[in-house]
Formats: C-alpha cells, sequence, structure tokens
C-alpha cells in the first residue's frame, strides 16, 4: 500500500509562516515589556490570534479542509470568544 500524499503548502511557504510566527512572538514579548494599561491583554490577545490562524489555516491544513468542517472549527472559535468575553466583563466590574 503506498502513501504518496501531496502537501498542499509547499516548503517555502511553511518556513515563510514559521519567520511570522517567529515574529509574532518576539512582539508578543516586547509586549509584555511595556504597560498599554487596559489594551496589554487586548494587544497581547489580538497577537496570539493572529498566530492561531496562521497555525490552524497553515500548519492544520484548515485552509483546505472542506466547508462543513471548517464552519465547525469557526462555530468552536466564536463560543470560546463569547466564554473569554463574557469573562473579561466580569473580571472588569470587580
Amino acid at each position: 500500500m503506498e502513501n504518496n500524499h501531496d502537501h498542499p503548502v509547499s516548503d517555502k511557504k511553511n518556513i515563510l509562516i514559521w519567520v511570522d510566527l517567529l515574529i509574532l512572538t518576539f512582539v508578543t514579548i516586547e509586549i509584555a515589556q511595556f504597560d498599554f494599561k487596559a489594551l496589554t491583554v487586548i494587544i497581547a490577545l489580538l497577537v496570539a490570534t493572529i498566530k492561531t490562524i496562521l497555525v490552524g489555516y497553515y500548519f492544520m491544513h484548515l485552509k483546505f479542509e472542506n466547508r462543513f468542517f471548517r464552519t465547525m472549527v469557526f462555530i468552536c472559535l466564536f463560543v470560546l470568544i463569547a466564554v473569554l468575553a463574557f469573562l473579561f466583563i466580569d473580571y472588569s466590574y470587580r
């Protein structure tokens, strides 16, 4: 039995995404060095969200999955974001 699967993302693209993730990790570290008051967490979560999208879209090949599977992943992410939003709303009034 032969498993001859073509990789949907080129090595060059994978290396570029990896470099982007390294740069975003450096940005996250630099953000932690400064005090942006209430925006610190929001900026850090924004960078983390971009990194998550890159990993899911390219390294986990979500870009090449069928529409139903992508929809289910985005629904789960939406629920997670809603729960985190409620958590931050609750936290901000304490």
